[in-house]
């Protein structure tokens, strides 16, 4: 793909936009859980998840820019733990717990939604290769 790489570093920036806005909403206790606050109690707390998005979406966009065939396959490997790691986020943050069932919003579709458009755009490099 022509674009591929310009995509997946627009989708890399949106992966990380998208932590700092509402994931769920758990009605009984009114709280509005996010990559950024994730903590409904003392004793259940998701941590903050924008901080690994972060970290690997910016790595993800150094190898994009780098036009090396050895930054192209290793942004494969960590497109991939960056996706592993929303659809981690997906299931634990709208898991019903005790008879309560979080109210999904629509960034935590999203999420999953841009980890899987970077594993795309990074398994489709624009690069020339010399044929000997």
């Amino acid at each position: 793909m022509k674009y591929s790489q310009l995509i997946g570093i627009i989708a890399s920036l949106a992966l990380i936009a998208i932590c700092f806005m509402p994931w769920v909403h758990i009605p009984n206790f009114n709280i509005t859980l996010s990559g950024v606050n994730g903590k409904v109690s003392e004793e259940l707390t998701f941590g903050k998840q924008f901080k690994p998005h972060t970290v690997l979406c910016i790595i993800m966009i150094l190898f994009f820019i780098i036009n090396k065939i050895w930054a192209k396959r290793i942004n494969v490997f960590i497109a991939f733990i960056s996706l592993s790691w929303a659809i981690k986020n997906y299931i634990i943050f709208s898991i019903c717990r005790q008879g309560i069932c979080p109210e999904k919003q629509i960034s935590l579709y999203l999420l999953v939604f841009f980890a899987l458009v970077i594993q795309i755009c990074s398994l489709l490099p624009k690069i020339q290769v010399k044929q000997d």
